[in-house]
């Protein structure tokens, strides 16, 4: 980015960011915006919820800076920053429900994280980013070098290292990092796992505005289909295969993996219970952090996939409206022609206009020309006699309906999750085989609960099987494939 006047003048007049630090209502914008959707990792809220929220904290305000302060209502305000001149927050209605919802934007995530950089930290530590920023060198160094012999003598060099540890160590020798070490590091660690929140938000505004991107061009489009589909697919597969893409999915890989899930979980409850961090009152919600990374890029994952279901819907809508009003055009074409063929044939006077256009024109509707509610008329039956049918029918076959138990099935991931912190759907159907079959399997696609999440991962395809048995008693194989389906704690609110 070029910090020339021009560039930092237009910044200062079109960036949210740059509009919400200008406003005279940043303290109030920043303050319950953070408190609402930053601090608890909340990705969206419905319209009457957080209204309701902002109406609290106005009415506080109230009380301390008297009646005239923010006069307008809750609702009045998050309409207006939701408004194009400011940009803090997003509006807008999921598939299925008239209620708004509203998510935060990047922008104003970005300028929230500036905000809180401003206070003043305890002290400001700089060893342990020198040493990320050796490492990562070091990294790009080693990753990058192709020669054999030179990674084979670096690794060399490493294990000699290791072994003069590990001699030192079994020599009693043990050297310790000091609370000033822990402490840095600690705090640059919260930093970057708050940032990597951040990260999510502003990756999922990216697909959104590749999507939006792409319908404007199939609304403006003259040319070819089969050039436009070729022109589209190939933006989705650049954006799948840029540098965001591929670390974006490379960490979604990593977080995924339920060794580095547990290795997480327990490298956090041994630094959090050192004294060093623990005289830092850390939030509570550090030790469940990497289950709100989960959640954020499951919400970012979700979201991707609805704007590629919405996408191919849109192309399919738009080819049959366009074929369909195609044929229309010939069908009335045709008809005229043959109605027209005696008068061409005969040399006699065409009867008047050929073909008219109809003038655009809107349609006016009044609301008080709509007839009022009827209800239906429910006919009465008194005098039908029921008469008794010849058909020998075998009652028994209403005893043999299939019951599951979902408490019991609840019991079962919860006593697997005892002693984990995460298990797949295939790995709780291998302990505990399906008793009645894909009633069973569907059973635990649709539980819920407050003890656990399940997270849904598109990309890695798994297969469940069980037995069945036909009317004659002979066994029968069933599989069912579906997407990776993990059951995990909840996350603390």
């Amino acid at each position: 980015m070029s910090f020339n006047f021009a560039t930092l003048d237009t910044l200062r007049n079109h960036h949210p960011a740059w509009r919400l630090l200008r406003s005279d209502h940043a303290p109030l914008v920043a303050s319950f915006l953070h408190r609402v959707f930053v601090l608890p990792n909340v990705r969206v809220m419905a319209a009457a919820d957080l209204a309701e929220a902002l109406e609290d904290e106005l009415y506080a305000l109230r009380q301390q800076l008297g009646e005239t302060a923010f006069p307008k209502p809750a609702l009045d305000y998050l309409n207006d920053w939701t408004a194009a001149d400011k940009g803090w927050l997003r509006k807008f209605y999921r598939s299925g429900t008239d209620e708004a919802q509203f998510d935060l934007t990047p922008a104003t995530e970005k300028a929230i994280a500036w905000l809180a950089q401003l206070s003043e930290r305890q002290f400001v530590g700089t060893e342990s980013r020198l040493l990320t920023l050796f490492d990562l060198l070091k990294q790009m160094s080693e990753g990058s070098e192709a020669d054999p012999a030179v990674r084979i003598a670096e690794l060399r060099k490493k294990r000699e290292e290791i072994d003069a540890e590990i001699a030192r160590i079994a020599s009693g020798e043990v050297p310790l990092m000091d609370d000033t070490a822990i402490r840095d590091r600690f705090q640059q660690f919260i930093q970057g796992a708050h940032e990597l929140l951040t990260d999510f938000r502003e990756v999922e505004h990216n697909f959104r505005r590749l999507d939006r991107h792409v319908r404007e061009r199939i609304a403006l489009w003259e040319g070819n289909k089969g050039e436009l589909l070729e022109e589209i697919m190939g933006e989705r597969d650049a954006i799948a295969d840029s540098d965001q893409g591929k670390s974006f999915r490379a960490f979604w890989d990593f977080l995924l993996s339920s060794r580095r899930q547990e290795e997480l979980t327990e490298l956090l409850e041994r630094v959090l219970a050192l004294p060093a961090v623990a005289a830092l009152q850390p939030d509570a919600r550090t030790r469940r952090i990497h289950y709100d990374w989960m959640e954020a890029g499951e919400y970012t994952q979700r979201t991707v996939a609805v704007l590629s279901q919405q996408l191919r819907r849109f192309l399919d809508d738009q080819a049959w409206l366009e074929n369909r009003r195609i044929m229309d055009i010939l069908h009335g074409i045709e008809g005229r022609a043959l109605a027209l063929r005696a008068y061409w044939g005969k040399n006699w006077p065409l009867p008047g206009a050929v073909m008219e256009i109809a003038r655009a024109q809107a349609d006016i509707e009044l609301i008080m020309e709509r007839p009022l509610f009827t209800p239906a008329v429910k006919p009465v039956i008194a005098d039908l006699v029921l008469q008794a049918g010849d058909e020998d029918i075998d009652p028994a076959i209403l005893f043999e309906q299939v019951v599951v138990d979902k408490a019991q099935l609840t019991r079962h991931i919860r006593h697997a999750l005892q002693n984990k912190a995460q298990i797949t759907l295939c790995e709780l159907i291998a302990a505990r085989p399906l008793q009645h079959g894909l009633a069973e399997l569907v059973a635990y696609l649709q539980l819920g609960s407050d003890h656990f999440n399940a997270v849904v991962d598109e990309n890695t395809p798994e297969s469940v099987y069980w037995e069945s048995w036909t009317d004659s008693g002979v066994p029968v194989s069933r599989c069912a494939r579906l997407p990776r389906i993990i059951l995990m704690h909840q996350s603390e609110k």
